[in-house]
């Protein structure tokens, strides 16, 4: 649709579907002049930066025997202090965003319990091949104060970087900007990355914080464009402190936890190399200057410092597109400074040639065409796929397991749409956009991809496991407002 129609709506929008209910609820008290208006009666808190990286927290593995990963999760109200003398109501996994590790070839049993008042929730093992009665899908909700087990196994080949999230249709976006976020290793027993390097985890998320610490609720210029806040946060800081020495190599893990903020990033006076994506490793490393992390994509990179003095990550210009005011500054945030100094770091190992084989998916048996795009029809707001917003009773899309599938996924939208699809992991085959088709110069496993607007990207993917899986956009207002299908997966 055009722009031009979608603005005009505003002043008197009124939402349509499942979730209208709980949005406008959100959005009760706020106004609709921008992405960023707040109740405030003065300036807005400041969150202290310089402080050293904290590491986030690792969720206990109460198991006594090797092979097993077991620990309790709870989802539940709690405080977070961003701000000086400021406490500010969140909803916490664990009391804060807790780190998972297990290695593949592990059984997982997590027991999980839904702490929050008068919301269902679930828990969504974002990217891992997990059976989908254990994935978290809307359809296996939790009910406030209930439990239940999640259990599975990590089979060999899964190792990567993956994240948990909640996945209730209708209460996914505000449980997500409300603090509910964790992250999930697996590991390789045979990992070629130098164990010299280290192993550091970098999740972003971004916050909107009013006067008395409160996080406001969402606005109607945040149901449109998704939630974007005031902070980009890693690890809950504000442009914490890495110290390195000269010479030194650091893996890192990057997340992207947001809602809905695109982050294009580089690192001043420090070399990048890309060494894995969303499903793991690549073949072998990639020199980049810069690279775009989408909402929900997560990448490995190892960062060589070789010159002393600040090497600061920082976030480019990008345009996502942006419908309506309040439009948010991209470039030009300090997310992460690393204090290189002048000693020498000994015996620093050379990064291998090569990382791993990742498997050539066979020509598809079938190929699948998903269309992105808004709807506003009178007073009605929707995001679509193939014309339809989401209905938990449809099925969208029936698929066998082992059946190797093309999907084009076509963004007819004003603004990017990150894709993600449950289950499983799939393989680029390229982009197209204004007649132009670019292919990708690496192979690499993904389960988020995005799709900007007038572009249209094919992926090959294959299910292995059965069951309903969901696919939709992963900017989470416009999965709870109706971008989202279900492919039944059968054996």
């Amino acid at each position: 649709m055009h722009r031009r129609n979608f603005l005009t709506g505003l002043a008197g929008l009124a939402l349509s579907g499942p979730t209208a209910a709980q949005m406008m609820h959100d959005m009760g008290h706020m106004g609709t002049n921008g992405a960023h208006d707040m109740p405030m009666t003065g300036g807005k808190p400041v969150l202290q930066e310089g402080q050293p990286l904290r590491e986030l927290p690792r969720l206990l593995n109460e198991a006594g025997e090797a092979g097993l990963f077991k620990a309790r999760l709870a989802a539940e109200p709690g405080l977070v202090r961003f701000a000086d003398r400021l406490d500010t109501p969140a909803l916490l996994y664990n009391d804060g965003n807790p780190v998972i590790e297990a290695h593949e070839g592990d059984r997982v049993e997590i027991s999980f319990r839904n702490g929050i008042p008068d919301e269902p929730t679930t828990v969504h093992w974002h990217g891992m091949p997990v059976p989908a009665d254990q994935d978290g899908n809307p359809m296996e909700y939790i009910a406030s104060g209930s439990e239940r087990l999640y259990a599975f196994d990590l089979p060999q080949g899964s190792a990567a970087s993956y994240w948990f999230h909640p996945h209730p249709h209708g209460f996914t976006a505000a449980q997500v900007y409300r603090g509910l976020a964790g992250i999930f290793l697996v590991k390789s027993k045979d990992d070629p990355i130098p164990a010299e390097y280290g192993d550091t985890v970098l999740m972003f998320t971004d916050l909107r914080i009013a006067e008395d610490g409160s996080m406001p609720a969402s606005n109607m210029i945040d149901v449109m464009n998704g939630r974007v806040g005031d902070h980009v946060l890693v690890n809950g800081q504000k442009n914490p402190v890495l110290t390195v020495r000269k010479g030194e190599k650091r893996r890192l893990r990057l997340f992207n936890a947001t809602n809905a903020r695109f982050l294009r990033l580089a690192f001043e006076n420090a070399a990048m190399a890309l060494v894995g994506t969303d499903g793991g490793l690549i073949e072998a490393p990639v020199g980049i200057d810069d690279l775009l992390l989408a909402p929900a994509e997560r990448v490995e990179l190892i960062i060589s410092f070789d010159r002393p003095g600040a090497a600061k990550l920082v976030t480019l210009d990008y345009d996502r597109g942006w419908m309506g005011p309040g439009k948010p500054e991209a470039a030009g945030i300090t997310l992460l400074t690393a204090d290189v100094s002048e000693d020498a770091a000994p015996n620093v190992p050379p990064l291998p040639a090569t990382l791993r084989s990742i498997e050539h998916l066979s020509k598809p048996a079938v190929t699948r065409r998903f269309v992105l795009t808004e709807s506003m029809e009178g007073m009605e707001m929707k995001f679509l796929i193939n014309g339809a917003s989401f209905d938990m009773k449809r099925i969208d899309e029936v698929s066998k397991v082992g059946q190797v599938e093309l999907w084009e996924i076509v963004n007819q939208a004003d603004m990017d749409h990150p894709f993600h699809v449950h289950g499983t992991q799939f393989q680029l085959v390229e982009r197209e956009k204004n007649g132009a088709v670019t292919q990708p110069s690496y192979r690499a496993c993904k389960d988020t991809v995005n799709v900007a607007a007038g572009e249209t990207v094919r992926i090959l993917l294959r299910q292995d496991l059965p069951g309903r899986r969901m696919y939709h956009c992963h900017i989470l207002e416009h999965e709870d407002l109706g971008m989202m299908g279900t492919v039944d997966v059968r054996a």
